[in-house]
């Protein structure tokens, strides 16, 4: 039950926060979704700092879920990002959405590996 407890108030966290950040304004003209890029790009260095820190030391398991599982979980969306890459296919923008989906996984990937490089 505390294991439940602990993703459920993460994902409390996290999902709170990213409406916050969605109430962020950007310029209309923007066809870019950088508020879900921005998003996904924080989780991945939050992640990344989170598999580091608990990987160098004895942490609670419930606190690990409530980071990585709960918060992180609950801020990043892929279900977003998906459904914002369909319809800049939808909407003939091909290229930001190349742009988007090759920026997001290759720089969230990144760093994670830069977290894990410079922790070391």
């Amino acid at each position: 039950m505390a294991n439940i407890l602990a993703v459920g108030l993460g994902g409390f966290i996290g999902s709170v926060l990213r409406y916050l950040i969605g109430l962020i304004q950007v310029s209309e003209v923007c066809i870019f979704p950088i508020k879900t890029f921005v998003i996904n790009i924080i989780g991945c260095i939050l992640i990344g700092i989170i598999s580091v820190w608990t990987s160098k030391q004895t942490v609670n398991p419930q606190l690990i879920l409530l980071l990585k599982v709960g918060i992180c979980g609950g801020f990043t969306t892929f279900s977003t990002f998906a459904l914002e890459t369909s319809n800049l296919l939808s909407n003939g923008h091909y290229l930001i959405a190349f742009l988007y989906v090759l920026g997001s996984c290759l720089i969230g990937t990144a760093i994670i590996f830069a977290v894990y490089f410079f922790a070391k």
